[in-house]
């Protein structure tokens, strides 16, 4: 016999520029302190380069980039949220988002999100625009912001052996010594 599914979610609203975004509070491994990205080739401009955070190379994404949103006030501070991705990828476990603020816990039931869809297009990256209490809020669609890391990742990580493999003339760049 299954549990019945809960009543109540708690969820994270996410200052991205003059937006949030509406995120369960179980996808938000760490908010951090921006730290400068090594780029990623090929990448679009809303992907901002990876970041090291625990070890791992996360890339990290401009959510006003994608959605084409507004940047918002410049003046706040910006952090990274780093968020749990949900498509079970070993070489994709973690997605980062540029934050301006801290974002905020609230629990939400069914009443209190309010589609605010007027049916045109959805922007790239947004499955659903909603009114939360008195904030209007995006819920990202996290799988096709994923897939579409995972394809530049791979890209980016074929073009590295191609580039190593010119410049493995001498033993100094192999790490071999001789």
């Amino acid at each position: 016999m299954s549990d019945p599914l809960p009543r109540e979610i708690r969820c994270v609203l996410v200052p991205v520029g003059n937006q949030r975004l509406l995120l369960p509070n179980a996808t938000i491994a760490e908010v951090i302190t921006q730290s400068k990205p090594e780029p990623l080739p090929g990448a679009p401009a809303w992907v901002l380069g990876r970041i090291a955070w625990r070890g791992w190379r996360v890339p990290l994404v401009s959510f006003t980039q994608l959605a084409g949103t507004e940047e918002g006030d410049a003046e706040l501070s910006v952090r990274v949220a780093v968020l749990k991705a949900l498509g079970g990828n070993p070489k994709l476990p973690f997605i980062a988002v540029l934050t301006q603020g801290f974002p905020r816990l609230t629990t939400l039931n069914a009443e209190l999100i309010i589609p605010t869809h007027d049916g045109s297009e959805l922007p790239p990256g947004v499955r659903a625009q909603v009114l939360v209490r008195d904030d209007v809020a995006m819920i990202p669609d996290l799988e096709w912001i994923e897939a579409e890391l995972h394809r530049l990742q791979d890209a980016a990580d074929q073009a590295v052996p191609a580039e190593s493999a010119e410049s493995a003339g001498s033993d100094e760049s192999t790490g071999i010594e001789g």
